[in-house]
């Protein structure tokens, strides 16, 4: 079994600078712990104490990390997670990464030095050492509506694909061929199953294959915005958008406004991936995909303590629904 002392050596630091590392502490410099943490992940090194103890005894708490509180759709997932392990005997402890990779791993490294029992997890990207050296201690995890490449574990999420089935079908049905689709960073699973299926799908329900009309934004309403205005920008003057979730879409919007103008830009219909009520109040209203974002929260703290209880869980897709809200 590796020691500290290994740790400490593959990653080239001091003995003490290793200890404080995986310790918690914070006195030390960005690169001294990537170092140090990657080289614990290498050596599959468990330190004494807390990570040990995780395997040995219960708290009957969990840690849950969402990708961003600010949007509706984590807001809903957390909430109902957090009823659900109520209702199990568990306590949850929240983090929001803020969709940011860092602030994720600095999350990760927290809860690496607390008694939890497991974790629901809502990936940044590629899976990073902290993540592997937390995994490496045994510590169950499952995934929350996000896959992640090199890790193995339960998959609670969105059925995509039937979710942009049905976008296509009501474009096609509305008569739509020139549709601007504004995505989000395609390093995370959510948005390049969406592009992926859309663009697939778009030709044999007659829209456009302009690629032109497609743009990716960051799942954040600035990130969206932009994307939106780069569109219109090409001269490309789409008759409908559709945004892969709720902060995208409401990104698109504006930039309809901010360069069409409030009267032009209701002449476009938006449908979006994911609901929320502010779309009936819009001028048109925003028709859109319907999540089951509470359904995944209490799947993925069932299938959490699963594992927890040493029974097998197996991943699963939660079905979508569409709001239609045109007018005509």
């Amino acid at each position: 079994m590796s020691t500290i002392k290994d740790v400490a050596e593959r990653a080239g630091v001091a003995l003490g600078t290793a200890s404080r590392v995986l310790s918690g502490s914070a006195q030390t410099s960005p690169e001294s712990r990537a170092a140090v943490l990657a080289a614990a992940a290498e050596l599959n090194y468990v330190r004494n104490g807390t990570a040990r103890a995780l395997r040995r005894s219960r708290t009957e708490v969990l840690g849950l990390l969402v990708s961003d509180i600010r949007n509706p759709f984590f807001s809903e997932l957390a909430h109902a997670a957090e009823s659900e392990a109520m209702r199990r005997g568990y306590a949850v402890l929240l983090a929001n990464a803020n969709e940011d990779a860092a602030q994720a791993d600095e999350y990760l490294r927290i809860f690496a030095t607390q008694r939890i029992d497991g974790l629901l997890l809502s990936p940044q990207g590629p899976i990073s050492p902290q993540l592997e050296s937390l995994v490496a201690s045994r510590l169950p995890v499952v995934l929350l509506n996000r896959s992640l490449d090199g890790l193995d574990a339960p998959l609670f999420s969105t059925d995509n694909a039937q979710g942009v089935a049905l976008v296509l079908d009501w474009l096609q049905g509305r008569g739509h061929t020139e549709v601007a689709f504004i995505g989000g960073p395609t390093a995370f699973s959510t948005a390049a199953e969406r592009r992926v299926a859309y663009l697939a799908g778009r030709g044999s329900h007659g829209i456009s294959m302009d690629d032109r009309l497609i743009d990716e934004g960051d799942f954040l309403a600035d990130g969206a915005e932009a994307a939106m205005l780069r569109v219109l920008d090409r001269g490309k003057r789409p008759t409908a958008v559709f945004g892969v979730n709720e902060p995208t879409t409401l990104g698109a919007v504006r930039g309809l406004r901010r360069r069409l103008g409030a009267v032009e830009a209701a002449r476009v219909e938006v449908i979006s991936f994911d609901d929320v009520d502010w779309f009936e109040l819009a001028t048109p209203p925003i028709s859109a995909v319907r999540i089951g974002a509470a359904e995944i929260g209490r799947l993925g703290v069932a299938g959490l303590i699963d594992l927890i209880e040493g029974r097998p869980v197996s991943s699963r897709r939660v079905a979508t629904s569409l709001v239609d809200r045109a007018l005509s």
